[in-house]
């Protein structure tokens, strides 16, 4: 067994899309009709056989709330991992992704946490 599947909830999945395609490198994987909203999802280029990230529109109110909890927590929806926090971390700024930790150095590795501009905080992670 594998994961081969995981989630965001994002307020706007074409805003979504476009931060993690633009903004991260990530892939456009599925993107078809669903429901009311789109089945969508992105991968990285460093593994496009990997686990696909659904960009998941809240369709109820609870999700809504529940990201918001999260977020002023201080809780992180998802974790991206790369062998070089400090150059991604560059990167990405420079691509304008905005940075609520910088990166930080731990005894099991080190982190740093985006916003994703649809609700999450996502966490950069190298170990």
């Amino acid at each position: 067994m594998k994961i081969g599947l995981t989630s965001v909830m994002v307020d706007d999945q074409e805003k979504a899309l476009r931060f993690y395609t633009e903004k991260l490198g990530f892939v456009t994987k599925t993107d078809m009709p669903a429901g009311e909203g789109r089945w969508l999802t992105v991968v990285s280029p460093e593994g496009a056989e990997g686990v696909e990230l659904l960009l998941e529109p809240m369709g109820i109110p609870e999700a809504k709330a529940y990201q918001k909890v999260l977020y002023n927590s201080g809780i992180t929806a998802a974790a991206f991992f790369t062998d070089d926090i400090d150059k991604e971390y560059e990167k990405l700024r420079d691509r304008g992704v905005v940075f609520t930790v910088e990166p930080t150095k731990t005894e099991w590795g080190a982190y740093a946490v985006f916003e994703d501009t649809c609700g999450n905080l996502i966490s950069l992670t190298q170990t």
